[in-house]
């Protein structure tokens, strides 16, 4: 957790360190109670994309290198947006991967610039919490910064 603190800490105004650490130990507080699930992140070639490791593991994921071992399944890409994605995102998937086979597909808008500003890797971060525990995050950026990609 250390990454989140020291880019939260980097922020001058002590009042909005406060704010963003709230917001993120609140989602520490509910996950520290749940298992981790096995998740895989992935690009638009169908190799894995290690750039948001850190908040997947911060946020309760399991980040796997096999899609048959994930039950969660996010396509990323650098500087492409959700439009892009779902045009291409459909013959990327195999039927056989459990995250497809439950629905459990998301896209995730580029999130790789937000890693140096604490408000974005903050929302960042709470976006991987609902994507891994829906039901229990509810932010509000579904359909701006990620969504739910059924098959």
């Amino acid at each position: 957790m250390s990454f989140l603190t020291a880019v939260i800490n980097s922020v001058g105004d002590e009042s909005i360190q406060e704010y963003l650490q709230e917001r993120v130990d609140i989602i520490l507080h509910k996950i520290k109670f749940m298992e981790p699930v096995p998740v895989i992140c992935m690009n638009l070639d169908n190799q894995v994309d290690s750039a948001l490791k850190q908040l997947l593991e911060a946020a309760g994921g399991a980040v796997q290198d096999n899609p048959m071992q994930a039950r969660i399944l996010i396509y990323h890409q650098p500087n492409a947006g959700i439009p892009e994605m779902m045009g291409q995102v459909p013959q990327l998937l195999q039927k056989e991967w459990p995250a497809v086979e439950y629905n459990k597909v998301y896209l995730f808008e580029d999130a790789t610039a937000a890693f140096s500003d604490p408000q974005s890797l903050v929302d960042a971060f709470e976006d991987i919490a609902e994507m891994l525990y829906p039901g229990y995050f509810i932010f509000g950026n579904e359909g701006k910064t990620w969504m739910s990609f059924a098959v």
